[in-house]
């Protein structure tokens, strides 16, 4: 079953940027899932089992490695990659 989820990521510091980066390098580490990023979140594509496993295997390293960070995440059982041409 394919997915896509949308996530956010608030580190609970000034120094915020380097963190996020460094979660969304390691999503993109596994060449099993799709990751697309922009200014406000981003977006893991692929295999349901494969891309929770990724993900939940960053944040559990980001929140043994970081104190304070809040992720919000959006799951859908549809692969949403495409984007509208209108």
């Amino acid at each position: 079953m394919d997915c896509s989820v949308e996530i956010s990521m608030y580190p609970l510091k000034e120094d915020f940027k380097p963190s996020i980066i460094q979660f969304i390098k390691n999503l993109r580490d596994y060449p099993i899932i799709k990751v697309e990023t922009n200014g406000m979140s981003s977006q893991v594509f692929g295999d349901y089992k494969l891309v929770m496993n990724a993900i939940n295997t960053e944040m559990e390293n980001t929140f043994l490695n970081q104190n304070s960070v809040v992720f919000t995440l959006k799951v859908i059982n549809s692969y949403l990659e495409e984007k509208p041409t209108f």
